[in-house]
């Protein structure tokens, strides 16, 4: 930092290139996503789907703050494309769970960590054993001074 800034504005600016941060670790992922031609509903359905072990049609609409309809249609889009299925409960046959395909969790699984870290693999490769050194020094005190209090 150049100048004395306030720990309120150090926090906003800490937040602002931890967002872009994040954006960079995410850009190849979301070309694969783009590459499934998945309109922005869609993608949204898929991650509150892929980060269950199994929704409900109910809790998924409530989720995405859709009514049940818009999300069943989304739904049965994305079935129909082999990216979700959809099983009842066998303690309720009422229910319906919402999951993703197997094909959907094998690239979960195996290949969009390797997409996420490429980008962070990269930077790393370019950098000094300093500035190695000074990344990890960093962001070890942060999660810290972050997870300490």
């Amino acid at each position: 930092m150049t100048r004395d800034i306030s720990v309120p504005e150090l926090a906003r600016e800490v937040e602002r290139k931890l967002q872009n941060i994040r954006q960079a670790l995410r850009k190849p992922l979301e070309a694969q996503y783009a590459r499934g031609h998945l309109t922005g509903p869609q993608m949204l359905v898929m991650e509150v789907v892929c980060k269950q072990d199994g929704i409900s049609m109910k809790e998924l609409a409530s989720r995405m703050g859709l009514a049940h309809s818009t999300v069943s249609g989304i739904v049965d889009r994305l079935e129909k494309r082999g990216l979700l299925i959809r099983q009842t409960l066998e303690s309720d046959r009422r229910v319906t769970q919402i999951l993703p395909s197997p094909a959907v969790r094998e690239f979960l699984q195996k290949q969009a960590p390797a997409l996420t870290l490429h980008p962070l693999n990269e930077a790393l490769k370019r950098a000094s054993a300093a500035e190695r050194k000074t990344v990890w020094e960093g962001i070890t005190m942060l999660e810290k001074l972050l997870t300490e209090g």
